[in-house]
Parts: C-alpha cells; structure tokens; sequence
C-alpha cells in the first residue's frame, strides 16, 4: 500500500512538473496548450475546483509566464485535494489521476485499420482509440436508459469527464435528466432515434434513424452533435454516408467495456492504451449486478489502478 502511495504521489508530481515545463498556463476562459513539435499529445486541463469536467480554470497571469504556470500547478493541487476528499466518500479504490491541458491542435483521426468501408475515404471515420502518447483514456455511456441522479452528483463531484451516446426511445421520458447533465459539462451525441440493427436497414431508414436524432438533439438540448456511435458497433457503407449527410464528422466505437463487476476488452492484452475509448451503458440493477456508481468505481479502479487519467474526448476528436 504504502509503495503505491508512493508511486501515485511520483506520478501527480511527474505531471505537474510536465505541466509547468510546456508553459500550460491558461488566458481567461481559453484553453491551455502543450507544444504539438515534441509529440505529447496532451490531455484536459484540471479546472477550478468549483468548475466542471473539462472546462478551464480563468487564468490570471499571461500565458506561458512564470505566474501561469504557478496558478496551473496549483490549481492541479486543489482539484487533487477535492477529489481525494470525492473519492473517500464514494468508496473508490485510489483518487483519479489528474490530465495535462488538451492539445492546441486536434490529433488527425482516421478510420481503425480493418474497420473500413469500401469507397468510405471521405466518410466519417470510425475509431475505437484516439492517437495519443500520453496515458488517458475516453469514458462514453450509451443509451441512456438508466437515469441515476447518485450518477450526475459522483460524476460531479469527482470531476470525471464524460461523453453520452443517447437514444430517444429510452431518453424522452426524462430529458431534464440529460440537461441536467449536459450543465454539468457533459456532451450528448448522437444513438440513433430506436437503436437499430443499421446494416439490416435501407439508406432511408438509416438516415432516418440518425438525421431525426441529430435535430432532436439540437432542439432539446441546443447544439448538433459532431459524433455518433452506431447501435450495437454494427455499421455498412449507407451508415457512414448517412451520418455524414445529418453532419456527423466522426464515430467512435470503443476499446473496452466496463460493468459493475468486470471489464471487458477488444484487444487481445485485455489492457488500456493510450487514448483508448472504454464503453459503459446507462444501467441499473434490473439490467446488471449493480449500479451506476458500482460501475464507475469498478472502471475508475482499473483506469487510476494501472496509471491512466480520464481525459474530455471532445478536446480531442
């Protein structure tokens, strides 16, 4: 136990001093930036401890000065200290790891080697891990069935960000409770309208499934998602050139995916990589052995537990 103290408190200091060493200092409501020329890629800076998931701190000094880095150093510490005090009450094995600032420019995705389609170049691209260096992850629920309000609190609380696949035929009942998400700083896109089989549909029904969940969306909740992720991972060639006609610029798929008693995996070491994507469903006890906290204490204690950092896909893709 104690070496794991140990090794934790190496790594938080590892990262603050990469922090303070690639000027991460933020302007006032703008994102900080790690240099692109020395291949880090970067990940979501901590914000004010009051702030949500993902969203910057207000700077104080000029970028890249002495002053920036000290109040970004500091506010890493202060996050640190409140998700310690988060992660006691809601009984994770460790604290989460904090994440360096997004980078100033977007990796490049492309389409996962093997998951192509044909004549699909100029197609939305499907990934299931994002071209990074550094050791993050990407947390992304689907469905939405399950409406957990411990959820909306534990997230908050531990400043874990997270991305929502959402499905109008188990949302519409309650789409206060995805508002209240999305004003906790979370982004909702796109799982279709009824959570079909897309490759057994025509071009039109698929289109259908997706361009009417892009507009519910955007109607109910103000903004067109950029990112769909088709049901069940099965797509064909009409699904892509549909989401790119309802104006989806990527789809993510997944690396792993994360139940309340286990985890499972896509890749053949049964590991995290950098950047990869992990998967979760909104489900309760009626659907799986346990809850949605129960899940998220499970996925966090293999994330922190094998030294990964949850990072905010958006700033990313």
């Amino acid at each position: 136990m104690a070496k794991r103290r140990r090794r934790s408190r190496a790594l938080l200091a590892a990262l603050l001093v990469a922090a303070v060493g690639s000027a991460c200092g933020v302007e006032s409501g703008g994102p900080a930036t790690s240099s692109p020329s020395k291949g880090a890629a970067g990940h979501q800076s901590p914000s004010a401890v009051e702030g949500r998931p993902g969203q910057q701190a207000a700077g104080k000094h000029p970028p890249g000065s002495a002053g920036a880095r000290a109040e970004y150093a500091e506010n890493v510490r202060r996050i640190q200290a409140a998700r310690a005090v988060a992660a006691k009450k809601w009984g994770l094995a460790a604290t989460p790891l904090p994440a360096p600032p997004p980078p100033a420019v977007k990796p490049r995705i492309t389409t996962r080697q093997g998951f192509e389609v044909e004549g699909g170049d100029e197609l939305p691209p499907i990934f299931t891990t994002v071209p990074v260096k550094d050791k993050v992850v990407f947390l992304t629920m689907d469905d939405g069935a399950e409406k957990d309000p411990e959820l909306l609190r534990m997230m908050s609380e531990l400043k874990i960000p997270y991305s929502a696949f959402l499905s109008d035929y188990v949302t519409k009942d309650n789409y206060g409770y995805f508002k209240q998400m999305q004003d906790r700083g979370v982004s909702l896109h796109n799982h279709t309208i009824n959570h079909r089989y897309m490759p057994g549909l025509s071009y039109e029904e698929q289109k259908r499934e997706i361009c009417e969940q892009q507009d519910n969306i955007e109607q109910r909740f103000g903004k067109r998602p950029p990112l769909f992720r088709p049901p069940y991972g099965n797509y064909n060639v009409d699904t892509l050139r549909a989401a790119k006609e309802c104006g989806v610029k990527a789809a993510p798929l997944w690396a792993s995916e994360a139940f309340p008693d286990h985890m499972e995996w896509r890749e053949w070491d049964e590991d995290l990589h950098p950047g990869d994507i992990v998967l979760t469903h909104f489900r309760g006890p009626g659907d799986w052995n346990g809850t949605m906290p129960d899940m998220i204490r499970q996925v966090m204690k293999t994330i922190t537990g094998r030294g990964y950092a949850v990072a905010k896909l958006e700033d990313y893709v």
